[in-house]
């Protein structure tokens, strides 16, 4: 999928379809930074890309983050409307 491709849909409910494509962009940049980190043995491209490696798992952790805040809100919401039904 290229960026031209991308596009939100607007229909999320329970989650969110970009959210989820960067998850998954992301896990796969902190997989290719990590099979760097096992074969460069020069220390200053090896700290530097551990640096971005750790920066992508910050990035990962906040949208796991978001999709669970998503999800949790739309089931706040979904007993709230189940509340209401006769």
């Amino acid at each position: 999928m290229t960026n031209h491709e991308l596009e939100c849909a607007h229909t999320c409910r329970n989650t969110c379809a970009m959210l989820n494509e960067a998850l998954r962009r992301e896990t796969a940049l902190l997989q290719f930074y990590e099979q760097i980190i096992l074969q460069c043995d020069y220390p200053d491209v090896h700290a530097f890309i551990r640096s971005l490696a750790e920066q992508r798992s910050q990035s990962l952790l906040r949208i796991v983050g978001k999709l669970n805040e998503l999800q949790a809100r739309s089931q706040a919401m979904d007993g709230v409307m189940s509340s209401f039904e006769p």
